[in-house]
């Protein structure tokens, strides 16, 4: 039962955490087992394999850390970097600003770059930063793929074209929290060195899995990184995967049943076909979006996000009261405008394991939430817009043809 009780099943449209699919829950519900025998290590094995094909990659080492996306982050950081070393970060929202906080705190020389919140990374800056850099001094590049607080996506490839065109050897460090999986990423294809994740967000288990993935370029800078590292020191992994016992620490069983179960539901459905049902639902609410007279935060097309939009509310109307009104009378959750724009947006989470139905079930809400607060929206504009969307592009389920 919920801790505050609540007719009905609860509707999660906030950016992570996301519904947790039924098989991934049964999955869960078993007792521990002891990690040192042959069947975790087993499957650790194969989990590690099919991980890396989330990131796409083929070359690149992936590691399973107990810990959430800001572990991931300093594991990324702190095994690639020394004390110093100069990175350029790009802050365009609440979590691009904790991950530059998070390396000025282990004492890197953050050259951050700012955009208005709603603009993606000002890449044309970076592109004056590597032609002026000469000496190297830059010695990683610190981006979010997908800017949860804004609705914003970064185009890494752009990213990696500037890097090679000055021939400069940053490392790039990319958060795909709230885009892998979801989002169409490509670790070897963009030359990506570190990528992350969280298991709370598209691939929807609980909170609790950090996954980092490292190219080879990133593992030979770990080997002269003077960051001090313990709990995520990539060579204790490294270590034990030669062992084949892979495990320097105790892991969580059930999160590792969890993602077993949660790879096999992406892989069923094909990895191309479930970023393809992200656009659709990252389409289908911007034009509900539209219909209802509102605006998107994120102020050009290039940087829309297929997994969250983030919705801009007239000055007049408080958007946390939004938040609210939906949890108290309709047992929805959607997501706080946050730092610079709170009470200026609502964000409705479009990403996991979620049809195009559930959806327009959330964007009825919001209709008539917005009715509650004072704001003349046409009861059924956005669902109506979502739906002849929908209709015309929603494809049969593979696996039911």
């Amino acid at each position: 039962m919920d801790y505050v009780y609540g007719p009905g099943k609860n509707h999660l449209f906030v950016p992570g955490p996301v519904n947790i699919p039924e098989p991934v829950l049964r999955a869960m519900n078993r007792n521990n087992e002891d990690y040192r025998s042959p069947a975790i290590p087993a499957m650790t094995k194969n989990l590690l394999e099919d991980v890396k094909k989330i990131f796409k990659t083929s070359a690149g080492t992936p590691f399973l850390i107990p810990t959430t996306g800001t572990g991931a982050w300093e594991s990324a950081l702190t095994n690639t970097l020394s004390p110093g070393d100069r990175t350029v970060s790009f802050l365009i929202g609440q979590f691009s600003l904790l991950w530059i906080d998070q390396q000025q705190r282990l004492n890197f020389n953050v050259d951050v770059v700012e955009s208005e919140w709603g603009q993606g990374a000002n890449l044309d800056i970076l592109a004056e930063k590597l032609a002026a850099d000469h000496s190297h001094t830059i010695k990683a590049i610190c981006i979010v793929h997908n800017e949860t607080a804004t609705g914003v996506t970064n185009n890494l490839a752009t990213v990696r074209k500037l890097l090679d065109h000055y021939r400069h050897p940053a490392l790039l460090l990319v958060d795909g929290v709230s885009s892998i999986c979801a989002l169409d990423f490509r670790m070897d294809e963009w030359g990506v060195d570190v990528a992350l994740t969280g298991s709370q967000k598209a691939l929807s288990l609980p909170t609790g899995l950090g996954i980092v993935c490292a190219s080879p370029k990133a593992l030979e800078a770990s080997k002269s990184a003077k960051s001090v590292r313990v709990f995520f020191d990539w060579n204790d992994y490294l270590k034990f995967y030669k062992l084949g016992t892979f495990w320097p620490y105790t892991p969580s069983i059930q999160l590792l049943y969890g993602l077993r179960a949660a790879l096999d539901l992406i892989f069923e459905e094909g990895l191309g076909n479930v970023i393809a049902r992200h656009t659709r639902m990252g389409k289908a609410t911007r034009l509900a979006v539209e219909a209802w007279g509102l605006k998107n935060c994120t102020q050009k097309e290039e940087w829309y996000s297929d997994t969250v939009t983030a919705v801009l509310v007239p000055p007049y109307i408080d958007s946390a009261e939004i938040v609210k009104r939906a949890w108290k009378r309709y047992n929805m959750s959607l997501g706080l405008g946050l730092n610079k724009v709170a009470g200026k947006v609502f964000r409705i989470g479009h990403l996991g394991n979620l049809n195009e139905l559930q959806l327009l079930g959330c964007l009825a809400g919001v209709e008539m939430i917005l009715k509650d607060v004072g704001y003349p929206v046409k009861l059924g504009s956005g669902v109506a817009a979502a739906c002849a969307y929908l209709q015309n592009n929603i494809p049969m389920i593979p696996s039911r043809i």
